[in-house]
């Protein structure tokens, strides 16, 4: 599963903390390791010493000193006299030893002189514990560190990122249709102000393109609604002759409702292409949509003696763009039907869901995640480019509706519209 990605204010929170920890921590390493190593050479220095001084009384007076607390002395000049010492200092061979460890080490210096023995045992349990304490201070000060400059690297972080998240914020704002003052400003940073300069340049190259996009569709919609206005016309003026016979007469209605149908279909696509939310609501009896939708394919559903099935009542109203409904609902009949050879094809509501299903060849599970895509075609029919579903997603998207498939080969498809 992947991870999600940190915003970059707690990336350089952690990038500042990670080398602050990194530095102390190196620093802290080296002290401990240098005291370590000064501590060990003082005492080998010091064992040393009491060893020499050790030798040059004991030639004097001819006994050891009286032993202190933390030092014994021993001058041994017959190997019996060695049973008197521990077990683990009796065979030690001349020069320098470490016997035991942690609180019980012990430094033991060695030498033989003219048959005598001269040892030295130093007791290094106290240096020992001043390492132990000495290493946890450097511990509880590298969590404290750790803590700390998590919680300033933060802050600074914000500072730092603060003109990008006005930046941000500022962008979020912005409107095509809408002027606004130049996101440079003289306090940012060079860096910022180079962002905010690139902004301000695309957002007036994306305004100028939506203004000749408009312009565009603007004509296009003149230019296709004028010959379907001429043919509705022609269609009401040949309708309004006596001398019609009723075949040419019914003709001639299936021509007027299609060219409405056209009309009403270049209406939502110039909508969709100008991306602007206009709002068209209003209350819409949803039996009568579905059969204005449905109405361009009766014929294929005839001729394929299919079972066309409208599960809603004629009192059924919702509240939507009923010209986008439409077009949804006419392009989610057309593939049931299109790919629905024997059987039904049936649309229903359960509320707030529109539901258009079939029992035909059905999708197999790897050509759902592409069905929405543009030019996608799960099979090789020679039928359609491959835009509809597309078309029907991108309403969708506009209008804020959520459309959902399941299917499974050779179990029909249900298509589904929630409208919100």
């Amino acid at each position: 599963m992947r991870l999600p990605s940190l915003d970059l204010r707690l990336r350089i929170a952690i990038a500042l903390a990670t080398v602050c920890i990194a530095v102390v921590g190196a620093l802290g390493f080296t002290l401990y390791t240098a005291s370590e190593d000064m501590e060990e050479a003082l005492v080998q220095q010091l064992v040393t010493e009491e060893l020499e001084s050790l030798i040059e009384r004991a030639r004097h007076t001819g006994h050891a000193p009286a032993s202190g607390p933390n030092i014994q002395y021993y001058v041994f000049k017959t190997p019996e006299q060695l049973d008197m010492l521990p077990p683990a200092l009796r065979t030690l061979a001349p020069g320098h030893h470490e016997v035991g460890s942690g609180e019980n080490e012990k430094h033991v210096a060695v030498r033989d002189l003219g048959g005598t023995r001269y040892i030295v045992v130093y007791d290094a349990g106290p240096h020992e514990l001043r390492e132990w304490r000495f290493r946890q201070l450097l511990y509880s000060a590298l969590g404290t560190i750790a803590l700390l400059s998590v919680a300033i690297g933060y802050w600074l972080a914000g500072v730092l990122t603060r003109q990008l998240t006005d930046l941000a914020a500022s962008v979020a704002t912005l409107h095509p249709d809408t002027p606004h003052p130049p996101l440079e400003r003289s306090d940012h940073d060079r860096e910022v102000a180079a962002v905010a300069r690139a902004l301000d340049d695309y957002h007036a190259r994306i305004v100028e393109m939506i203004r000749r996009e408009q312009e565009f569709t603007s004509n296009a919609s003149h230019e296709l609604r004028t010959p379907l206005t001429a043919i509705r016309t022609s269609c009401e003026l040949l309708l309004g002759e006596s001398g019609v016979p009723q075949k040419a007469r019914t003709r001639i209605e299936q021509v007027d409702r299609a060219a409405r149908q056209m009309t009403e279909r270049i209406e939502v696509l110039l909508l969709l292409a100008r991306s602007h939310r206009r709002e068209a609501v209003e209350t819409v009896a949803l039996r009568r949509c579905v059969e204005d939708a449905a109405y361009p394919y009766l014929d294929e559903i005839e001729q394929k003696g299919l079972q066309f099935d409208i599960a809603i009542p004629e009192s059924q109203l919702v509240q939507v763009d009923r010209k986008a409904l439409q077009l949804v609902l006419a392009n989610l009949i057309k593939n049931a039907v299109r790919y629905t050879d024997r059987g039904h094809v049936r649309v229903s509501y359960e509320a707030p869901r529109v539901i258009v299903s079939d029992s035909g060849s059905g999708i197999a599970p790897e050509h759902q995640p592409q069905l929405f895509e543009r030019y996608f075609r799960a099979d090789n029919r020679p039928e359609g480019l491959g835009l509809g579903l597309a078309i029907v997603r991108r309403i969708c998207d506009h209008f804020g509706w959520k459309i959902e498939v399941k299917s499974a080969p050779g179990s029909g498809s249900a298509f589904s519209v929630l409208l919100s």
